[in-house]
């Protein structure tokens, strides 16, 4: 017989060992890591769980960094914002004080307090997060505002606005003083005044004319340029009879002028002396009151209203568009209103030639279409009035002050004065509204006054080429807020953007300019009336009103992306949770059941050397 050798058992049982060393030393390593193995391969069927798990995880990673530098772009600009509302709130209780005491160089104490603030605010408009300029919208690397003594005072080759707001004042005043205004007396009974140019964006505005003077004739205010006349017709009104003209400011606000007929020596302000024995003393004592009268208020506050309009065409992105004067069918001598019909068989108060059934006009892509009657949505009845053509077209541009129609000239307002474009099928009739060619546009701001010597200037033009630009960050169309945007989950993205030429900052801004940039001379009588008009002004400029931005609005904006982004961190932070457990599930190796694994693999591998050792021990003599 033949006996094989025992190295065939012991090369099976020395495999046998091998493997069992081998699987002692992979679980020694997942009982020292934690984990069922050191490459994918080991890690078992699950592993794609754990894999899809570890990609979303460092999705969430990315979000958590942008989540927190946005949230440092928004602590940032909350704070500067802020800061903001602590200026507002320091220039309008220095404006509505009532101290009006003027130094050497015309101002008063709140007004070089406001000098100070806008520097300030200049500022904190032009404030930084790493390199991203906060209120400078798309155009981040870029400084959000011109500093502070450029827009004031201009460089070399470009007008700061004290140039723009001296111009200004020039034209609205007009050489005699008095508001553009002409004051003439026809007859000895009489008194006229007239606006000198129609059309004209300066000076003041006759806009009604109210009288309880005993005999006399008022007639107007009407015709091209406006004007309006009393005739006492030679004789003397009674004791207390009034006079009252209502004058349109350029910021829109009002003055009045109130003359009373007074037989008291000495006469008493705000009115004018009867002569008892001749009335045409009486006529001439009414035009020197009135003359009086106008001048002072074109000193005080028309000067104020001046200065903001100033204010609106330096810093201001709204503008107009302006047509040229026309006189209505019914009365040629008397010029269009807002009353005035958009059509209607001559004589009647129409413009000619007036638009037709099917016509059409075109606002900023939007058309607005002529019907015979009926009209809905964007249409219009022929024989609709001009006002309520504007209203139609304020809709559509979305201005934040309405267009008007004064002296037979339309002046069509616009928060934008890029983006205006007004087109027509019926040039006619857009020529008879005072348009002469198609399309209308807006006159690009800054605007600046349109000749020289100002004080007779009749336009406005753009300034750009000559004027320093106040805001130099990112102006183009749509929400600053939609400037800076950035994705804080899979699906969520959230809007962070500012400008320093929203209408709250430019706002504030502006009457925070007017007021620290105006000064008068300390020496003069109407000084005082001056700067009390101008800060009851500011005070209202700084002063929240409904329907228009805040401050407060912009902070609200911030908070909202805040919340968003918080509340994605949230559920980030479930999220993490979960899939880190799916993960551990699948790669982590369980410490209990590695040491039982271990410890049957120590019995075998000790049953296994035992065998061995048996087996070397055998002979031939011991086998048989």
């Amino acid at each position: 017989m033949s006996i094989s050798s025992i190295n065939y058992s012991s090369s099976v049982l020395g495999a046998q060992i091998r493997n069992i060393n081998q699987q002692l030393t992979d679980l020694s390593t997942q009982l020292a890591t934690g984990k069922l193995s050191q490459n994918y391969s080991g890690m078992g069927t699950n592993e794609g769980f754990a894999i899809a798990g570890r990609s979303q995880l460092s999705n969430i990673a990315a979000y958590t960094d942008t989540i927190t530098n946005v949230n440092v772009n928004i602590n940032l600009a909350n704070t500067a914002l802020q800061s903001l509302t602590t200026i507002r709130n320091t220039v309008q209780t220095g404006s509505a004080s009532t101290a009006q005491d003027l130094n050497v160089n015309g101002q008063t104490v709140a007004q070089n307090t406001a000098a100070s603030q806008f520097s300030s605010m200049v500022g904190v408009l032009n404030t930084q997060s790493g390199n991203r300029y906060l209120f400078s919208g798309t155009a981040f690397n870029t400084q959000s505002v011109a500093n502070a003594g450029d827009i004031i005072n201009g460089t070399t080759t470009q007008a700061g606005f004290k140039t723009v707001m001296a111009e200004r004042q020039a034209a609205d005043l007009g050489a005699n003083g008095m508001g553009r205004l002409v004051q003439t007396q026809p007859t000895p009974s009489s008194v006229r005044v007239s606006e000198d140019v129609a059309g004209s964006p300066f000076g003041m505005k006759i806009a009604a004319v109210s009288s309880t003077l005993t005999g006399a004739t008022v007639t107007g205010p009407s015709g091209s340029p406006v004007s309006f006349s009393v005739d006492l017709n030679g004789l003397n009104p009674n004791d207390g009879d009034k006079l009252s003209v209502q004058f349109t400011l350029p910021d829109g606000t009002t003055g009045q002028v109130d003359l009373t007929a007074s037989t008291a020596t000495p006469t008493p302000i705000g009115s004018f002396a009867i002569d008892a024995t001749t009335p045409a003393n009486t006529a001439a004592n009414l035009n020197t009151a009135l003359n009086t009268a106008i001048t002072k208020l074109a000193n005080t506050s028309l000067v104020a209203a001046s200065a903001i309009t100033a204010g609106d065409n330096f810093f201001n992105t709204a503008s107009s568009a302006i047509g040229a004067p026309v006189n209505n069918q019914a009365a040629p001598p008397a010029p269009i209103s807002g009353a005035t019909a958009l059509s209607g068989a001559s004589p009647s108060n129409s413009i000619s030639p007036g638009f037709a059934a099917g016509d059409t006009i075109t606002v900023n892509g939007t058309t607005l279409t002529f019907v015979s009657s009926g009209a809905t949505g964007n249409q219009l009845n022929v024989d609709d009035s001009i006002q309520t053509l504007m209203s139609k077209i304020d809709q559509i541009t979305g201005t934040s002050k309405p267009s008007t129609v004064h002296g037979g000239s339309i002046t069509i307002n616009t928060d934008d004065a890029a983006s205006l474009n007004i087109t027509t099928s019926n040039s006619g009739a857009l020529n008879a509204l005072g348009f002469g060619s198609t399309p209308v546009t807006a006159t690009q701001p800054p605007l600046r006054v349109g000749s020289s010597p100002a004080s007779s200037a009749t336009t406005l033009v753009n300034g750009s080429a000559n004027t320093v630009k106040w805001y130099t960050g990112n102006d183009g169309p749509g929400s600053p807020r939609s400037t800076a945007m950035a994705r804080v989950d899979d699906s969520v993205t959230v809007q962070y953007g500012a400008q320093a030429n929203e209408d709250a900052i430019r706002q504030q801004l502006q009457a925070i300019a007017v007021f620290g940039t105006f000064s008068t001379s300390p020496t003069s009588q109407y000084a005082g009336g001056q700067v009390s008009a101008l800060s009851l002004r500011v005070t209202q400029s700084l002063t929240k009103q409904p329907g228009q931005q805040h401050i407060e609005d912009i902070q609200t904006d911030l908070a909202m992306a805040q919340n968003t982004m918080k509340d994605a961190g949230t559920r980030q932070t479930q999220a993490k949770a979960q899939l880190q457990s799916i993960i551990d599930q699948a790669e982590s190796a369980s410490p209990d059941q590695v040491a039982s694994e271990i410890l049957s693999l120590q019995n075998a591998l000790q049953a296994s050397y035992q065998v061995t050792s048996n087996l070397s021990q055998l002979s031939l003599v011991k086998f048989l």
